[in-house]
């Protein structure tokens, strides 16, 4: 069985009270959102033209991408909210065939917003009747089998779908195309994440020292949801080895009991620059070759390991295959690389 890392940015454990906590913390208007500044004003001048127009016009689709953890569930809440419609929430996966599709499109009402995670997984025959669906506000759907079988449009509601992904690439063009919106999620500066864990602390109603919250930042790998997992993880070390509060020492040890460095690298990440430069040294390696050497799928080292590390500048991707930069051999040959 897997362990779930802590830095791990996808969505927390499966626990009630976890998902209670969570889903408090997050915001639901543009001023609660902290971050993400040019995606916000793009999105308040394509929210308030909407409404100006008064005209039943709906917000042109909108494709979220970018890292895991970043903020696009949160962004899709604070949209519908903002424009005073329902949102109903989806993923790719859980979208199994046409006609659970059908089922939720034609449950619709006009304005509402229609979040889908992980568009990227969505099955092909699944996608082909969202095209219509997004273009025209139709849907087709076939009736009966073999010569007795006829096709029926229905009309559907004007409806607004929010699609997140972290791999563009894999979304079929014609999907992409449909999206009169599309922007990027960027990694977020320490000072934002220090935004977000006072707000936490906050709603949580835990005092944090400022050093306490500016080390947290500097170990968050710039992501709110990994802020707010470490937040929750520190608070917990404080309630059971301190008096509940945070200070600089209480999250000290903390982290350093959680084994997540300066960098804010756990010791999988570790693991893989260490394994990466002990069997390769300076040359490049292959994507299936780190995986089988870490013993993760291709699509995780993808998709969870590499964004940060890239970011970071410890890895580096060539033609041939990733390599460990020279700040990633320092990282590794650095004995405080824990602390």
């Amino acid at each position: 069985m897997a362990i779930e890392r802590l830095v791990e940015p996808t969505a927390a454990s499966n626990d009630m009270d976890e998902e209670r906590i969570e889903i408090s913390l997050r915001p639901i208007t543009f001023t609660e959102y902290i971050g993400q500044e040019h995606l916000k004003n793009n999105l308040k001048l394509a929210i308030e033209a909407v409404k100006k127009r008064a005209d039943g016009s709906t917000l042109d689709h909108i494709l979220l991408y970018g890292p895991p953890g970043l903020g696009k569930t949160t962004m899709a809440g604070v949209i519908a909210h903002e424009l005073g419609a329902s949102l109903r929430v989806t993923s790719g996966p859980a979208i199994e065939r046409a006609g659970d599709l059908a089922s939720i499109l034609t449950n619709l009402k006009d304005g509402d917003v229609l979040f889908i995670d992980e568009i990227h997984r969505l099955r092909r025959a699944v996608e082909e009747v969202l095209y219509s669906a997004m273009e025209d506000y139709k849907l087709d759907i076939v009736i009966g089998k073999g010569p007795a079988a006829r096709s029926v449009r229905l009309d559907l509601p004007r409806f607004t779908v929010i699609g997140a992904t972290t791999r563009t690439g894999s979304l079929a063009g014609p999907l992409r195309d449909r999206f009169g919106i599309i922007h990027r999620l960027e990694y977020y500066k320490e000072p934002e994440i220090e935004q977000i864990i006072n707000r936490t602390a906050g709603i949580l109603k835990t005092k944090i020292q400022p050093e306490a919250t500016k080390l947290l930042a500097t170990r968050s790998r710039l992501t709110p949801r990994i802020a707010n997992r470490l937040f929750k993880r520190v608070r917990d070390f404080a309630d059971v080895n301190g008096d509940g509060i945070i200070d600089r020492e209480i999250a000290t040890r903390s982290l350093e009991m959680m084994e997540i460095d300066y960098l804010g690298l756990d010791p999988a990440d570790r693991n893989m620059l260490r394994l990466m430069y002990e069997n390769y040294g300076d040359r490049p390696v292959g994507l299936t070759t780190i995986a089988a050497l870490t013993g993760d799928e291709a699509t995780t080292i993808e998709d969870f390991y590499e964004p940060y590390l890239l970011q970071l500048g410890l890895i580096a991707r060539t033609p041939k295959g990733r390599v460990v930069t020279e700040k990633g051999r320092k990282h590794l040959q650095n004995p405080e690389n824990k602390v």
